[in-house]
């Protein structure tokens, strides 16, 4: 079985798959796990390969040392050991994270190209693939948590909140008023940054995707978004380690 291990700013997401199929999903924070964590995450399990993602360089080396000790098994770091097979046409291609390059490879080969991608993670990224399954490039913009915590963190009245549906537009409380612009605002931001993708690079239709987090939840309220697949980056870590 595999193990595909995606390293984020936040935590760090383990997906366990036998051929094409994700039987077990984990999730430890990436500042702050043991070993005994992730042994605990995934239980007990017979692992024969494991490939992993990181944009948090400094946390490679260690989850590496770590999953070799638990694992007994070699690890593989993709975009050193392996490469996204997909034509890179940023300006400077190695400094395009390797999470978006496996997602645009992912997105391709499960739903099709042209394609955009909306990664709803620590920052929220938008992923561009032309109809000649080319990663063009893209757009990066602040997540949820970067968005409350610049808010608690600058204001010093305001504490913070664990975002939901909101009820209302206009809050008649501290707690609902920063609700409503978080979750309206995000979203408004989404929907017009894939408005002027759209206008910008597609003249015909183009399929947009959504993976991360809080894809499922900010999805409700964003119109343009087609599909929301949450583990879109381990399945193509899973893809990329059949290659």
């Amino acid at each position: 079985m595999l193990l595909a291990v995606d390293i984020g700013n936040t935590n760090i997401s383990f997906g366990v798959f036998k051929g094409k199929r994700l039987l077990r999903k984990a999730f430890v924070s990436s500042q702050n796990y043991t070993l005994a964590d992730i042994k605990r995450k995934l239980g007990r399990v017979t692992i024969g390969d494991i490939f992993v993602c990181s944009v948090v360089p400094k946390r490679t080396l260690k989850i590496s040392r770590d999953l070799k000790k638990i694992f007994k098994q070699e690890v593989r770091i993709i975009g050193k050991d392996v490469l996204v097979p997909i034509k890179n046409l940023y300006r400077i291609p190695g400094h395009v994270g390797q999470d978006r390059l496996v997602n645009a490879y992912a997105g391709v080969m499960f739903y099709g190209a042209p394609l955009i991608i909306v990664d709803f993670g620590t920052a929220i990224t938008f992923d561009v693939v032309s109809k000649k399954r080319e990663y063009i490039g893209g757009i990066i913009a602040p997540g949820i948590e970067i968005s409350l915590d610049a808010l608690t963190q600058r204001a010093a009245l305001l504490r913070k909140i664990t975002p939901k549906r909101p009820k209302v537009l206009v809050g008649r409380d501290t707690e609902s008023s920063m609700n409503s612009g978080i979750v309206y605002g995000t979203s408004f931001l989404v929907n017009g940054l894939l408005k002027k993708l759209r206008q910008e690079f597609f003249k015909q239709k183009v399929k947009v995707v959504a993976t991360g987090g809080c894809a499922k939840f900010l999805s409700n309220y964003c119109v343009p978004i087609n599909r929301v697949d949450p583990y879109l980056t381990l399945k193509g870590i899973q893809l990329i380690s059949t290659l």
